[in-house]
């Protein structure tokens, strides 16, 4: 999936959505703020003052204000990941043996990290259930997200929507669809760790996007970048 085409495709999809999502995003700070305003005049009066929220044509999840300390360990966890997997490779001395991208597919990544966060992190899991169900929900969905990434498989399809699926189980493709698992897992985590009190997407949103550019950036240094397009 690494046509520019496809790549470019993937991109308007990632920018609509974002828009959409940033809509939102500034809906609910401001009723955030209209709330927090109307508190202070309660305290101030000696009736409360109540003001209704606003309601955007869209309300995607996780749209909403988080803290500085949220995203900063979100990404610090994230890297150290990026150079535990990357420490991996060439301890094992399979580096060499990465799949090369362009810019193009660069680019498509880190607007991939957008688009897989609000799927998975703001739609696959379940919490209505209490802790333990949503523990279990997230290593569910975090195993899907590692199979959907086709490092242990390839779909060798042709024009004609007909094929052959081919499964790879070298080292590299095993500890890459592991660590496309042990990450889920922390973008999962930082959804709803106590740092994120309300639940904001902008933490996985961040730590998904500085692994894509780490990754980006260690695989121009190992000359796994290819072209532009």
């Amino acid at each position: 999936m690494d046509g520019p085409l496809i790549n470019l495709l993937g991109l308007l999809i990632a920018g609509g959505g974002f828009y959409i999502w940033w809509q939102d995003y500034r809906a609910n700070r401001r009723d955030e703020v209209k709330v927090a305003s109307s508190r202070l005049e309660a305290d101030a009066t000696t009736e409360p003052t109540t003001v209704a929220p606003t309601e955007p044509s869209h309300r995607l999840p996780g749209a909403h204000p988080t803290t500085f300390a949220a995203v900063a360990v979100a990404v610090g966890v994230s890297l150290l990941l990026l150079g535990l997997e990357t420490w991996t490779e060439i301890r094992l001395g399979v580096s060499d043996e990465q799949s090369d991208m362009t810019v193009l597919f660069g680019l498509y990544t880190l607007a991939a990290a957008f688009i897989e966060e609000l799927i998975f992190r703001g739609f696959i899991y379940y919490d209505k259930g209490g802790k333990a169900l949503l523990v279990l929900s997230c290593l569910a969905a975090s195993i899907l997200f590692a199979v959907i990434h086709p490092y242990m498989w390839q779909w060798n399809g042709d024009a004609d929507w007909t094929g052959k699926l081919t499964f790879d189980f070298s080292t590299i493709a095993v500890i890459s669809t592991s660590f496309v698992f042990i990450k889920s897992l922390w973008y999962y985590t930082v959804r709803f760790y106590p740092l994120n009190p309300r639940h904001s997407l902008i933490p996985c949103i961040a730590a998904h996007f500085a692994t894509n550019v780490g990754v980006f950036a260690i695989k121009a240094m190992q000359g796994h970048v290819v072209g532009w397009y």
